[in-house]
């Protein structure tokens, strides 16, 4: 018999019926827009990662898995004009992301949403000055930079060789192309100074030694012969294919490489003259607001030269206090400082990084396990000799973000020649540094199914930020490891601490005053003379140094700065909000210093890292619990 709803029944039947279809509307509306949304980062990932063949080494241990043909990239080479294109097709990318609503995005795409758009933000203000950069430059330009990628270019197999080999013969073409934006630059009227030039020269000449090439005790040739000898080893390339490989190599860096390099240096000579002498930004058309652009790009900081300035002040002033009173207080850590006393146990690079590996434990949360279980590896090495002058105290080498198992830290021992800088070193590269940031945000991304687009999106700030945060909890490290033996260690590594800070300060205060405020030499020269006695030499390397790379400075200290702020903005947050033993904790010194607030502060910060402070603070703000939100 059929039976009859009653009206009642009817509106009920209708209200569950009409909140179902609601839901499953909503469901598919939100999934859909999630996948359009992940596509679009997708393509926005695979994009970058194949701009460059030796980057996508670095990035990609499994090609495969993301579809690419290895074989096909080619090194980038730069064209007539292309520089001002830049803004073009950063406007095109943001129209394509303004497509998306925001608020249809699950909470983990709405996030990259918000890095995405203050990402591009921040590169179009740089890209509407297309002259300024320097991919020359003789710290952190293409000739010092080429030669250490080369020679820590991954061989897992014969096809990694081939790939090599290929990338040689194509640094003709790439160099050629730098040389035309350098003309471009000429025109412009923003070439590089005579004495930078100059530098370049030398490093060009210096790098491709003939007489090492011609004996075959090139760096780039007993690197790969090295490499080689591993495949051998493991009995995927015979001696008889590794010796013809050897002499591929030989035969392209003396008579494609080497040359390339001769014909860069000579391309410069011919434009020497066309710069003005080496000055800030701020002496330039335009400088002014360049800087403040590549400030606000290269730190990740939304605040305004004036609040940097009062931040960046307010910090020295308290250091330079604190290290006063240090001083005056303790006459024995002015007598270790003058005579740069050693008070750490005798110890290796490796012995370094195991006991910093150790000591973080309580502070900071642990690498999240990948399925195996697998062990992270690190490899010390030292720079070459022919490097050493025109690399940085050390620095990490970025593992694939499909495989962080094989990590490896470079020391140049020109700059840490004593036990504690090769300590507190250690700490920056290594644990907790970058190698602990990079494989902790990884591993954690892999984990939770972030997209892999968060991997080569760039923060300095953040990035160059945590490993000054964790250099500078180092001293606390090293300080425990000598209190045994000197139980006086903890004032001596505290100043210490207060002078390295003191000095990365006053170089980011500089770096302003160069590039935003015009200061020339004689102005840097009397500040140093206000503070002590720096022969004109060595302020004169400094000021040098500084104008030659805006915002590196800044980019370090302002992003320590700037966690620092995160820290107390944390405080604030999570203990004036939450209750412990029944009593309110307020943000005060024992808060910041408590094991449970710095693991919950490091995990956010590493969960939702790398990114600019101002999405950081805004995520921050939003969080009731010391918990992450990714």
């Amino acid at each position: 018999m059929k039976r009859i709803l009653s009206p009642k029944q009817w509106a009920a039947a209708l209200i569950l019926f009409t909140g179902f279809s609601l839901a499953t509307l909503f469901g598919y509306v939100q999934n859909h827009a999630d996948a359009e949304f992940e596509s679009f980062t997708e393509t926005f990932f695979l994009n970058e990662l194949q701009t460059n063949p030796i980057h996508f080494h670095y990035s990609v241990d499994n090609p495969d898995a993301y579809h690419i043909d290895e074989s096909l990239l080619k090194m980038p080479v730069y064209h007539e004009g292309e520089a001002a294109n830049d803004v073009y097709a950063l406007s095109l990318l943001d129209k394509q992301l303004e497509k998306f609503e925001n608020k249809k995005l699950s909470a983990s795409n709405r996030y990259l949403y918000h890095l995405l758009e203050s990402y591009i933000d921040a590169l179009s203000g740089t890209a509407a000055y297309p002259y300024f950069s320097d991919p020359l430059s003789p710290s952190s330009g293409a000739p010092a930079e080429l030669p250490v990628l080369l020679a820590e270019y991954r061989f897992d197999s014969a096809e990694d060789v081939e790939l090599y080999l290929s990338i040689l013969t194509q640094i003709p073409d790439y160099f050629d192309g730098l040389m035309v934006y350098e003309r471009e630059k000429a025109v412009a009227g923003l070439f590089m100074s005579d004495l930078t030039v100059d530098k370049v020269i030398r490093q060009c000449t210096s790098l491709m030694n003939p007489e090492q090439l011609n004996n075959n005790t090139h760096f780039l040739e007993v690197t790969f012969n090295s490499r080689l000898q591993a495949l051998v080893d493991r009995g995927v390339l015979t001696g008889e294919e590794a010796a013809s490989y050897q002499s591929e190599n030989n035969r392209l860096l003396t008579t494609v490489v080497a040359p390339a390099y001769d014909r860069l240096a000579d391309e410069l000579t011919l434009l020497r003259g066309s710069g003005d002498e080496i000055c800030g930004l701020a002496h330039r058309p335009g400088g002014r607001e360049y800087y403040e652009a590549l400030l606000h790009l290269q730190t990740g900081s939304s605040r305004n030269i004036d609040e940097i300035k009062q931040l960046l002040y307010n910090d020295l002033s308290s250091n330079y206090a604190a290290l006063g009173h240090l001083l005056k207080s303790d006459e024995s850590v002015r007598d270790k400082l003058a005579e740069n006393a050693a008070l750490l146990p005798e110890m290796s690079p490796e012995d370094i990084l195991a006991s910093l590996k150790c000591a973080i434990q309580q502070d900071y949360p642990p690498i999240p396990a990948d399925e195996g279980a697998s062990t992270i590896d690190c490899t010390v090495k030292y720079v070459d000799d022919s490097l050493e002058a025109y690399t940085a105290p050390a620095f990490y080498m970025t593992p694939p973000i499909d495989n962080v198992l094989n990590n490896t830290i470079y020391i140049n021992e020109l700059d840490t020649s004593d036990e504690l800088s090769l300590f507190t070193t250690l700490a920056h590269e290594g644990y907790p540094g970058h190698l602990y940031q990079t494989v902790y945000s990884q591993r954690f991304r892999s984990s939770s199914g972030t997209t892999p687009l968060r991997s080569v999106l760039y923060y300095g700030g953040y990035v160059e930020g945590w490993a000054v945060y964790a250099e500078m909890s180092s001293y606390d490290y090293a300080a425990l490891l000598a209190s045994d033996s000197h139980p006086d260690a903890a004032g001596y590594y505290r100043a210490c601490r207060l002078d390295r800070q003191i000095q990365l300060c006053l170089y980011s205060l500089l770096d302003i005053a160069i590039h935003y405020d015009g200061a020339s030499f004689e102005d840097i020269r009397k500040i140093f003379a206000s503070f002590g006695s720096l022969d004109d030499e060595t302020v004169a390397a400094i000021y040098t140094y500084i104008a030659e790379e805006p915002c590196n400075y800044p980019k370090y200290y302002l992003g320590y700065l700037e966690i620092l702020e995160l820290k107390k903005q944390a405080a604030v947050v999570w203990y004036n909000t939450r209750q412990t033993d029944g009593a309110r904790q307020e943000a005060d010194g024992s808060v910041m210093k408590n094991h449970e607030f710095l693991y919950y502060f490091h995990s956010f910060l590493l969960e939702n890292g790398p990114a600019d402070f101002g999405t950081l603070s805004d995520l921050l703000t939003g969080s009731s619990n010391p918990q992450t939100v990714n």
